[in-house]
């Protein structure tokens, strides 16, 4: 058994293991081959606005901070049509409509400040 999991998982190569060896001692490795879509600095750049996203929706008037956390499914369910927004929070959805833009134009104001 013990060695049929081990076939089965196959041989274990390294990233760091040398492809070849070009002139002036420079080899080429599976690292430098394999194509790697993540790059960490657009990754923290993502996460630190998202953050400041956040920090500025916590600014807003309770009223609008609810209705863009229902909105764009930020309270952790899917996003909210603005008619099933109206519903939850009793108003129409004219209403919803005013206070999502006056709410955006907030976040907009702010985010570029």
């Amino acid at each position: 058994m013990h060695f049929r999991r081990l076939r089965r998982g196959g041989t274990t190569v390294s990233l760091q293991e040398t492809l070849e060896a070009g002139k002036e001692d420079t080899a080429l490795t599976f690292s430098d081959v394999l194509q790697d879509s993540f790059c960490m600095e657009e990754n923290c750049e993502r996460q630190e606005e998202a953050a400041r996203l956040r920090q500025l929706i916590e600014g807003l008037p309770a009223r609008e901070r609810k209705l863009i956390l229902l909105r764009y499914g930020m309270a952790g369910q899917p996003p909210l049509t603005q008619l099933e927004t109206a519903q939850l929070l009793q108003i129409s959805r004219s209403y919803v409509s005013r206070l999502e833009t006056h709410a955006l134009e907030q976040l907009r104001k702010a985010w570029h400040s």
